[in-house]
Formats: C-alpha cells, structure tokens, sequence
C-alpha cells in the first residue's frame, strides 16, 4: 500500500492555475499565468529537497503530462531532469495520443478506481504535479494522502483553485511549514 502526495503551487486566494509561465494554461480566460516565475530561483531547490528527492512515481492529468512531456525528455541533464525522465508516470486520459515520454502508461476506465488500484499496489509515493481537473477528482474521493503546498504573496483573482468545492470535509495536521523568502511559504500537511 502506498501513499498519494499533492505536490503544487498556490496564490495567496488558492490559484493553481499557469504558475510558470503565461501560455501554460490559459484555459477559461485566464490571462495571470507566470505569477510564481519570479520566485523560482528561491523556491525550485526547495521543491526539489523536500518532494522530489525520495523515489516517487507521478500521477498526471493530460495537459500537465504534455507541459512536462514537451520539456523535460529534451532538457539539459540534471539530476530532477533524471529522476523526472526515469520516473513512472501515469496519465489520467481520454485522448488517444501516444504518451511518448519514457515509462508512461495511460488510465483507462473510471480514474478514481485507477488510482485506488495503484494505491494498493507496493511502490513508492504517488505524486500529482500540477493537474486541477485530477485533483478534484481525487478530492471528491477521498484519495489524497498529503499535501505539499508552496504558496506565494500573490493575488491573481481568478482561475483554477486548488479547492474548488469538490473537496469531502477533512481535518489535516500540520506537518512542516517553512517560510522561504520573499514571502513564499510551504507547508505540509497531513490528512487526519
């Protein structure tokens, strides 16, 4: 049996959505996207130290998997690079496009029952990177395990939220909250 690990980035009013760069997913309008960029030189060696360290294999909806499919198979080598390429990936979709990024293997059929099945299996966490839509799917059922949230000082008012209402009630411990700099904080939380 495994665990599921939400590794992902937040605004101050829970944004989610396009941290990186503007183009990233402007779905529904959305014309804020970069608004963490700024802050990565402080922050990606944090996010590496303390979520991508340790073994894990990723979960993906589809548009996250094709951002990260698009980079990182052709990116300088890095050792995040390494364990990124190397990593298992599954991808929650429907599209028939091949998943072209080494040991990438698709879900099919309900993605809440995937998921359980690959949390009764042995092997190391499961992460999710980025993926709002998957997220609330695994919010609505309960599978979440943990939380690993970088939140930074901005407000982008619209967008897609980490918590989008789709979440069950839950009590979550706090696990580990650090303060980065300029006023990036990250904290880790638990589900009770």
């Amino acid at each position: 049996m495994r665990e599921l690990a939400v590794i992902t980035f937040v605004t101050l009013d829970g944004v989610m959505q396009s941290p990186s760069m503007p183009e990233e997913d402007p779905s529904g309008g959305f014309t804020q996207g970069g608004w963490a960029a700024p802050y990565w030189e402080g922050v990606m060696p944090h996010v590496e130290r303390v979520a991508m360290s340790e073994p894990y294999d990723i979960l993906f909806g589809r548009k996250t998997y094709d951002i990260f499919a698009g980079h990182w198979p052709n990116a300088p080598r890095s050792d995040l690079g390494d364990r990124l390429n190397a990593a298992r990936k599954y991808v929650a979709t429907s599209q028939t496009p091949p998943l072209s990024w080494e040991n990438s293997h698709s879900l099919s059929g309900d993605v809440a029952e995937a998921v359980q099945e690959l949390k009764d299996q042995d092997g190391p966490l499961l992460q999710v990177h980025g993926s709002s839509a998957l997220i609330q799917t695994l919010q609505a059922h309960d599978l979440i395990d943990e939380f690993r949230i970088w939140t930074f000082p901005v407000v982008v008012g619209t967008g897609k939220r980490l918590f989008e209402g789709t979440a069950l009630p839950r009590a979550y411990a706090m696990i580990r909250t650090e303060s980065l700099g300029e006023g990036v904080t990250h904290q880790c939380l638990r589900r009770t």
